[in-house]
């Protein structure tokens, strides 16, 4: 197959995926990929299917892809290729919850010395290393990558990504209990979506609605969250997206559980723990696990809840997710107290200021604790966080944080 006739395949594989006949687009592309002699072609072709797989959900198959792509961008002795490639292996163990190795490959993008088409993937591999940093809940490392990711898309007008970015910010805040931020950042993307996204794909209007829900439902505005839920799934289930189906029934289940509604909600859980076991979303069968074990304990079902958390803690050590395990931590605390079982109940009191500790989640100027409740948060340009009233009140005489950390310990 000539370069020619690759480029016409490709195309029509494009134009068959953009009217959601994605299994003849995949049929086409994958010809393309097993006659086609141009590197170039082949790189570009790769690039489908890694983006095809990445939203069904077939992270395995989207690594595999990206493997053969980085032989590929070697053969073609261009940094430019070599860069967007290893970005690619960086996403799809993103996807695959393997968090070091996504940050190990979006350090290794950042140190390539490509051209002007490098330096405008920085700002999609510093998403990509927020989100790890996220996983692993290491969170000041997270939000100095997104917001550098941010002033990325702002240099490169580049509103796909701002979106994107926005999304992830937040995840962030919904994470840290700065419910505020955590709507004002997907209603920021579903904005541009509005404004700027008559050609994108649906995608980014379901995922800005998707974030929306999540704040609303934590903010106990219920049914403005299962009407932005219901249409991100209505996306979602057009499209066949399967990672986005996953979540959106996730957030069904816990709009159902904070209306104490549990019989609803665990065929929903249910629902989604098969799609995140199918698709490999281990960070999300932990937010699954937690909202079973929360329906349990309403259910004063605790043995049955002790069983959920089990799973969910070797999920969380396995992953490194710190923030999985201090809730963990939290609910059997929870849980022992009222079994009055003393020992257990110090262990996991014990474990949890541990957690709180090492992911730093407590305010550098009252001390008090960052993620126990909704609270206005602001970070300084370090990217350490406080309460928003601290820094109101002592002003802004530098970071505490930055100032602990650079005491040398021989003068302590």
């Amino acid at each position: 197959m000539g370069q020619d006739q690759t480029k016409h395949q490709i195309e029509k594989g494009l134009h068959l995926y953009q009217s959601n006949q994605t299994e003849k687009a995949l049929r086409v592309w994958m010809r393309v990929l097993e006659k086609s002699a141009d590197p170039a072609g082949r790189f570009r072709v790769l690039g489908c299917l890694i983006t095809a797989h990445a939203e069904m959900g077939r992270y395995k198959d989207m690594l595999k892809f990206a493997v053969i792509q980085i032989d590929t961008a070697r053969e073609l002795e261009d940094p430019d290729y070599l860069t967007e490639s290893y970005l690619n292996l960086a996403r799809s163990n993103e996807k695959l919850c393997e968090f070091q190795k996504t940050i190990s490959y979006c350090k290794t993008c950042l140190n390539m010395q490509g051209t002007t088409v490098s330096l405008q993937l920085n700002g999609q591999v510093s998403l990509s290393m927020g989100n790890a940093f996220l996983g692993l809940s290491i969170f000041q490392k997270a939000l100095e990558c997104f917001e550098k990711a941010l002033r990325y898309a702002h240099n490169n007008d580049d509103k796909m990504l701002e979106c994107r970015v926005c999304c992830s910010l937040g995840n962030f805040y919904a994470q840290i209990k700065d419910y505020e931020k955590a709507l004002f950042f997907p209603c920021k993307a579903a904005e541009l979506v509005n404004d700027y996204g008559k050609g994108w794909s649906l995608k980014y209007r379901a995922m800005s609605q998707y974030h929306m829900a999540v704040a609303y439902r934590k903010l106990g505005r219920l049914a403005d969250a299962m009407d932005c839920c219901e249409e991100s799934m209505k996306i979602a289930l057009q499209h066949g997206d399967r990672p986005l189906q996953a979540l959106c029934l996730l957030c069904f289940a816990d709009i159902h559980r904070s209306r104490k509604d549990v019989q609803t909600a665990f065929p929903r859980y249910d629902s989604s723990m098969s799609i995140m076991t199918e698709i490999g979303n281990r960070l999300g069968l932990i937010q699954v696990l937690l909202g079973v074990t929360k329906c349990w304990m309403i259910q004063k079902e605790l043995d049955k809840a002790l069983e959920s958390i089990e799973k969910a803690q070797e999920l969380a050590e396995g992953l490194g997710n710190k923030l999985g395990l201090l809730k963990l931590h939290c609910l059997c605390e929870r849980i022992y107290r009222t079994k009055e079982q003393q020992r257990e109940l110090r262990d996991h009191v014990v474990k949890f200021h541990e957690c709180v500790e090492e992911m730093e989640l407590y305010c550098g100027m009252c001390g008090e604790s960052i993620g126990e409740k909704n609270n206005q948060l602001q970070a300084l340009p370090c990217s350490h966080f406080f309460h928003l009233k601290c820094l109101q009140t002592d002003g802004t005489r530098g970071c505490p944080n930055c100032r602990r950390l650079s005491v040398k310990p021989g003068y302590v």
